[in-house]
């Protein structure tokens, strides 16, 4: 099936698109911010500073920052999905985009490392971010498990594998290997690593 193009958006003009530069800069910052020193640790100040305004500016456009961190993380999801619609893709190409997400990943290390530290904050369940991780890992298991079982129905999957087994190990070699490769980045290929992962659990040539 040939591809739907999204309708075009239309340009933004004037004041309208100043506010879309403005706010556009603000989230690059807030992530640099928060990437540096997690949610709790970084400030509305520092990163008013980096964009070059006042706080109470930029309150004007995030009302709060957990308004701000929940702008971050839309965007962040907006970029994936892009890449990646593993809810919308059939079995094998949702495996292959999963492989195909690592690898952009590993070009914006920043984002990565904001993703595992504001995931270690928000196991606490006052976090204003728990909520958000826990649908998030929800809706990727989910669409994980559903990919799996599609290749199940092909006879691609290795012996002894159900699709939650397999969708759950994804799962934790890919946040595993996200540490790994924060801590060394020269010591592996994050998605040649999970790509030689999936080929032990599927039948597939990856």
């Amino acid at each position: 099936m040939d591809p739907v193009s999204a309708p075009r958006a239309r340009r933004a003009r004037g004041p309208y698109a100043k506010t879309a530069a403005t706010r556009a800069a603000i989230l690059d910052a807030a992530l640099e911010v928060f990437a540096e020193a997690g949610y709790r640790g970084g400030s509305l100040r520092h990163i008013a500073e980096r964009v070059g305004m006042s706080e109470p500016a930029l309150m004007h456009h995030f009302h709060s920052k957990a308004g701000l961190l929940q702008g971050v993380l839309d965007h962040r999801d907006q970029r994936s999905y892009a890449i990646a619609p593993i809810d919308r893709l059939p079995g094998e190409q949702s495996i292959r985009g999963l492989i195909a997400l690592v690898r952009h990943n590993a070009s914006t290390p920043g984002v990565v490392e904001l993703y595992a530290i504001l995931a270690a904050e928000a196991t606490s369940d006052s976090h204003p971010a728990h909520g958000y991780f826990v649908s998030r890992y929800e809706f990727v298991r989910a669409s994980i498990v559903d990919s799996f079982r599609q290749l199940e129905e092909e006879g691609q999957l290795a012996a002894g594998v159900t699709p939650q087994s397999a969708a759950d190990a994804t799962i934790a070699i890919m946040d595993g290997l996200q540490v790994q490769w924060l801590l060394d980045r020269g010591a592996l290929d994050m998605a040649d690593e999970l790509a030689a992962f999936l080929r032990i659990i599927t039948r597939l040539e990856l």
